[in-house]
C-alpha cells in the first residue's frame, strides 16, 4: 500500500468546479499527431466535438466513424451486432492472453460459449459469492485504519486493486495453492503495459499477420500468464470440486443447452483469464474513481456514509443491504458515467451499411466512444458535473449509458462487478472520512482502461 505524509489541510474542494475530466481534441488530428496522442492518452484523440455531435467521421490512413447516437448504437450493438464485431486491435491487444475467450470470440463460436456460461453468473451464483466480498472489504478497511487521522495520503487507487485482485483470484481459484496471485498479478499488469499501446500499424489498419514489435516482446509474459493459469486449473482437477464451487467449478461443469459442448482446457483457461483481467481492473478503477469522486464532494459523502452507518451499524455490508443504501448504488453509477474504464471502444464493419445517413463501408472502424457519450451535452444535464442524484430516478437512454456495453454482448459480470462495488464502497465510506489532497488532482488517462494518472491520493479520517 502507497501512502505519503502531508501537511494537515482543512480546505476542503471547490464543489463549483468540476471533477478531473480531459481536455479533448479542439481541432483535427493528423496522423502522426493522433498516433502520439493514442499512445499517450487514448481519450486525447476524441474530438471535442463528440460531446456534441451525433457522429464523427474521418480518415487518418483508414477510414472511421465516431458515433454517439443512442439509436445508432443501438444499431451497432443489438439490432445488427454481427456486423460489427470487434476490431482488429482489441483483438490484436487482447487475443494473446484470453484467447478465444467470451471478450474476444465472435459468431458461433461466441455464442455457445455466452449460452454455457450466462448461468454461471446468475444472480444466485454472484450472491453466493459475496462473503469474498466482505472479506476483501473488510481486509482493506483493516489496512487502511491505521492511516486514518495520521495526515498521511494513501492511494486508494492501488488499495482497490489489491481488494479487488483478492476477490477475483479468490472467487476463481477458491486460494488454491496452485495459483500464484502475485505472479499472475505482475503478469497482468506487464502485458497491459506492453501490449494496449496502439502502433502506426494499428492506425493504418494494417492485417494481423503483420508484427506489431512492441507486442511480440511481451509473447514471454503471456506463456507466463497461461503457465500459471494452466497450473492452477491442473491443481483443482486434482484436488476436485470446492463445497461451495467458484467460477473455475462452475466453468468447468458448464455445458452449452443447446449442443452439450463445454469448455476445453484452453477455453477454460481463455476465459478465466478474461474474467481475471477484466474482473479486477474494472471494478477496481470504478471504486477509486467513486472514492474520488467522494473526496471531491463532501456533502454527497457525507449523505452516503448516513446511509450506509445507518444500515450497517458497524457490519461489512452484505447483498441484503445494497437495496436500503441507494446513494452507494448513485455514487457507482455516477462514477461509471464521468469514468468508465472501458472509455473506448471500436468495431469493424463487416457489410455495407447507413448510420445517421452516414455511408459504411465493409472494413470500415466504428467508434465508440463511451467517454465522450456520458458527457454529451444532448444527453445528459451538466454532462461534466459530479451528480449522482441523476440516477435516483433516471431518465437516460439505455444506449446513452454504457459502462458494460448492452445487447446481446452486455458485459456477462455486470451484475457481478456492481454487487463488489457496492459492498467494498458501503463498507469503506461507513468507516471513514476521505478528503482531497490539494495538488495531487488525477488525470484521467485511457490505455486499456480509464485509470487515473498519478493515483488517488486521499486522507482518512475515522467516521
Amino acid at each position: 500500500m502507497r501512502y505519503v505524509d502531508f501537511m494537515h489541510q482543512s480546505r476542503a474542494p471547490d464543489t463549483s468546479k468540476r471533477p478531473a475530466r480531459v481536455a479533448l481534441a479542439e481541432r483535427p488530428l493528423g496522423i502522426l499527431a493522433s498516433l502520439r496522442a493514442a499512445r499517450r492518452n487514448l481519450l486525447e484523440i476524441i474530438p471535442a466535438i463528440a460531446t456534441r455531435a451525433p457522429i464523427i467521421s474521418g480518415n487518418t490512413g483508414a477510414r472511421w466513424h465516431m458515433v454517439m447516437d443512442p439509436d445508432a448504437l443501438r444499431h451497432i450493438l443489438k439490432d445488427r451486432v454481427e456486423d460489427y464485431p470487434k476490431s482488429l486491435v482489441t483483438k490484436l491487444i487482447l487475443g494473446p492472453a484470453v484467447g478465444e475467450g467470451l471478450f474476444v470470440a465472435e459468431g458461433a463460436e461466441w455464442r455457445w460459449q455466452r449460452r454455457a456460461a450466462s448461468p454461471v453468473f446468475a444472480a444466485r451464483n454472484m450472491e453466493a459469492l459475496a462473503p469474498v466480498m466482505q472479506a476483501a472489504a473488510r481486509a482493506s478497511a483493516e489496512r487502511i485504519a491505521p492511516l486514518a487521522g495520521t495526515e498521511r495520503a494513501v492511494d486508494l487507487h492501488q488499495e482497490m486493486v489489491a481488494a479487488t485482485f483478492e476477490v477475483i483470484s479468490e472467487v476463481t481459484f477458491s486460494g488454491d495453492e496452485g495459483f500464484d496471485r502475485a505472479a499472475i498479478h505482475a503478469a497482468i499488469d506487464a502485458y497491459i503495459a506492453q501490449t494496449a499501446k496502439v502502433s502506426l500499424l494499428d492506425f493504418f489498419a494494417l492485417p494481423a499477420w503483420v508484427p506489431r514489435p512492441h507486442r511480440i516482446a511481451s509473447r514471454h509474459v503471456v506463456r507466463d500468464l497461461k503457465r500459471h493459469a494452466d497450473a492452477a486449473i491442473e491443481s483443482r482437477r486434482v484436488a476436485g470440486p470446492r463445497d461451495v464451487p467458484d467460477l473455475l467449478d462452475l466453468l468447468g461443469t458448464a455445458r452449452d443447452p443447446e449442443t452439450g459442448r463445454m469448455m476445453d482446457q484452453a477455453e477454460l483457461r481463455d476465459n478465466l483469464l478474461t474474467f481475471i483481467v477484466a474482473g479486477h481492473e474494472t471494478t477496481a478503477l470504478t471504486l477509486a474513481w467513486a472514492l474520488y469522486l467522494c473526496a471531491f464532494a463532501p456533502e454527497v459523502q457525507d449523505a452516503a456514509r448516513a446511509e450506509a452507518r445507518s444500515v450497517l451499524q458497524g457490519r461489512v455490508a452484505d447483498v441484503a443491504d445494497l437495496p436500503h443504501m441507494p446513494r452507494v448504488a448513485q455514487i457507482v453509477n455516477e462514477s461509471l458515467r464521468l469514468y468508465p474504464p472501458a472509455g473506448f471502444l471500436s468495431r469493424t464493419a463487416r457489410k455495407p451499411d447507413r448510420l445517421l445517413g452516414r455511408e459504411i463501408r465493409a472494413g470500415d472502424t466504428v467508434m465508440l466512444p463511451i467517454y465522450a457519450l456520458h458527457r454529451h451535452h444532448a444527453l445528459w444535464d451538466e454532462p461534466d458535473a459530479f451528480r449522482p442524484e441523476r440516477f435516483a430516478t433516471p431518465s437516460h437512454d439505455r444506449f446513452a449509458f454504457l459502462p458494460f456495453g448492452a445487447g446481446p454482448r452486455i458485459c456477462i459480470g455486470a451484475g457481478f462487478a456492481l454487487q463488489e462495488a457496492q459492498i467494498i464502497l458501503a463498507t469503506l465510506l461507513s468507516r471513514f472520512r476521505f478528503s482531497a489532497v490539494p495538488g495531487r488532482e488525477p488525470i484521467p488517462e485511457l490505455i486499456l482502461t480509464t485509470r487515473p494518472k498519478g493515483g488517488i491520493w486521499l486522507t482518512l479520517e475515522r467516521a
